[in-house]
């Protein structure tokens, strides 16, 4: 009797696990994703932790916010908007293509100047010195880091002088590009870029020299019904999630 019992509840288990493996299947959903280019890494390691834990899919697309949101609001695919301001987001909420209520920080982004030299030691002087020939920035008209960049470099009252040695990415990655290539010998990049990088020397530029770099994610109405794009934000704000993005050299924002 006992063991009859037994092949009852084994068989219940059984049938059980079944059931939710093709649950998992049924609705294991994918969902697109615009990711500001400084934030690629994490997001990486964030799309990994969220499929393993929710059998869903995070598709990602890198680069600049200001040309996600042209591409947002002509019809792109996007379904969550990952940005490097909180400009963007709020703007997609007001003009219609973001889900009221949905945005919130996800990240605080910090600036860093930074060379492959690890010789160099980087900070305010070196650049009132002035001794290279190109320093990299990304475009303040699209990207947030380049406009942390602009006004760091006015602040330190050394753009009028240096202005003609800049070049421009088109966004943070290529800003990055410029300055591992040699193309620039230095450059403003986010930490999140060199955190986990041990070749080079860098100078965590003050938090007073430029506005706060707050990053925000929202819903776009393309992803509203889609459980994986809820899904997906949610993840963002767990602790798991959390970690990686402290890892990679970001704040997150107090609950």
């Amino acid at each position: 009797m006992n063991n009859k019992i037994a092949r009852q509840a084994w068989l219940r288990w059984v049938a059980g696990l079944l059931l939710s493996s093709l649950s998992s299947l049924l609705y294991a959903a994918t969902t697109q994703v615009a990711v500001a280019a400084n934030f690629a890494e994490p997001a990486r390691e964030i799309a990994r932790a969220f499929a393993e834990h929710s059998g869903h899919e995070a598709v990602l697309s890198f680069g600049a916010t200001g040309q996600f949101y042209t591409q947002i609001t002509n019809d792109a695919p996007f379904e969550v908007f990952l940005a490097a301001d909180q400009h963007r987001p709020q703007r997609a909420v007001d003009e219609g293509h973001g889900v009221e209520g949905s945005r919130f920080t996800y990240a605080i982004g910090q600036l860093v100047l930074y060379t492959p030299d690890n010789d160099v030691a980087l900070d305010a002087d070196y650049l009132q010195n002035a001794i290279f020939k190109k320093i990299a920035v990304a475009n303040p008209r699209t990207a947030p880091y380049g406009t942390a960049a602009i006004e760091t470099l006015k602040n330190l009252q050394v753009y009028d002088e240096l202005k003609g040695k800049i070049i421009q990415g088109q966004n943070i990655s290529q800003t990055f590009q410029f300055v591992q290539t040699g193309n620039a010998e230095l450059g403003f990049v986010a930490l999140g870029q060199v955190a986990q990088n041990e070749q080079g020397s860098s100078w965590l530029v003050p938090a007073d020299l430029y506005q706060p770099i707050k990053q925000d994610a929202v819903l776009l109405v393309k992803g509203q019904d889609n459980p994986a794009a809820l899904e997906f934000l949610r993840f963002l704000n767990t602790e798991l999630a959390q970690e990686i993005i402290k890892k990679y050299g970001y704040a997150v924002a107090a609950p």
